[in-house]
């Protein structure tokens, strides 16, 4: 479980904290928002919210099996894909075990939103957010969500460090974000599988979630591919799973992407993280976005990036009313706090991709130190 303010415990992140003299002002923060109540679970509100999104999974899927017309299965499968991505945030909630008081139940959770429902494996979720994604956000070849050469160039040193055609075809990557966002819908797919392979063929890695992660998932593929290539035929099988799995490449971004892509969140040079506090480290990097009241129900808190990612055990119906707390003590203390329309941030990460980012080697520059 990542804690809310967690450290990676190295001495010099730890004297980061120290000097950053917003730390104090972070901790009462903290013990306020505790005797106010937001660490509290509304575990009822987030399970009535997961029923809705299972809800529409389910209209969706009869809209495809029982229509006829191509017009009603592209409907149907957009209704699935809205269904798919409600799931996948609200289970990104109890992935962070920020569901429910009960470990187990937060568990069983993220084993039914993402295995089950997506056929994305847990553990690797788990390693690739939690370990790797929170700890160092925007932190060039240190966070995998950043690291996307030599397919796309993310900063201007993939830039630099190209030959001149890979050069030229970097400057023409945007053209081709559209079918890649599609291929990344498959390949987060194939990545957990490899993931869950190799871990469960390494006796020193392998634990009994691994195990249920692998169960979970062939379950998956029984309910997704097995049953239906039966009653339908295989052809059609895998074409509904494999649209659904692009689909849900550019349903993600969508969500995801905003957090951390546009330029304003800045890309660092790991040889600078150990020079920033946790604080400066999240702040800096982590934008926020803002949606109407159903996209807020479809996010589950993922448009206040910002507090997820300095409140992860904080469950996400709190994130609106701790937003107004958590600006004002930036303010007070010279913290980045950025909040865009969701459709200026789209427009923002698409462009990234266009204009490679800028590595800060110098982040005082936009956050002053001590």
């Amino acid at each position: 479980e990542l804690k809310d303010g967690q450290d990676d415990g190295t001495a010099k992140r730890g004297e980061a904290r120290r000097r950053d003299p917003g730390f104090e002002d972070f901790t009462r923060l903290k013990t306020m928002l505790k005797q106010q109540g937001f660490y509290r679970r509304p575990t009822a509100r987030i399970l009535a919210e997961l029923a809705l999104h299972v809800t529409i999974l389910a209209g969706g899927l009869a809209i495809v099996i029982a229509s006829s017309h191509l017009a009603l299965s592209v409907l149907g499968l957009f209704v699935v894909t809205l269904g798919c991505l409600g799931i996948a945030t609200n289970t990104h909630t109890s992935a962070h075990f920020a569901t429910s008081d009960k470990p187990w139940v937060n568990k069983a959770l993220t084993y039914f939103g993402y295995p089950l429902v997506l056929g994305f494996s847990a553990t690797y979720w788990w390693h690739k957010h939690h370990v790797v994604h929170h700890p160092a956000p925007n932190v060039i070849g240190v966070d995998a969500d950043v690291e996307l050469s030599p397919y796309f160039a993310y900063t201007e040193r993939d830039l630099d460090a190209a030959r001149p055609l890979h050069r030229f075809y970097f400057g023409l990557q945007w053209i081709l974000l559209p079918l890649a966002l599609g291929l990344n819908g498959v390949n987060m797919l194939r990545r957990g599988w490899t993931f869950l392979a190799q871990a469960l063929a390494d006796p020193e890695r392998r634990t009994p979630d691994h195990w249920i992660d692998l169960g979970v998932t062939i379950l998956h593929l029984t309910l997704y591919l097995v049953i239906p290539s039966l009653v339908f035929g295989p052809g059609p099988a895998f074409a509904f799973y494999f649209a659904r799995a692009a689909l849900m490449g550019y349903a993600l971004f969508a969500v995801l992407a905003p957090g951390h892509y546009p330029e304003e969140a800045v890309a660092l040079d790991p040889r600078d993280r150990s020079r920033l506090s946790f604080l400066q480290l999240q702040t800096i990097t982590t934008i926020n976005f803002r949606t109407g009241p159903y996209g807020r129900l479809l996010c589950s808190g993922l448009e206040f990036h910002i507090e997820h990612h300095l409140f992860p055990r904080i469950s996400h119906p709190h994130y609106p009313k701790l937003a107004a707390q958590l600006r004002a003590m930036c303010e007070r203390n010279g913290y980045p706090y950025r909040s865009f329309g969701w459709g200026e941030v789209l427009w923002k990460s698409a462009r990234t991709f266009a204009n490679p980012k800028k590595i800060w080697s110098d982040p005082g520059s936009v956050l002053p130190f001590p």
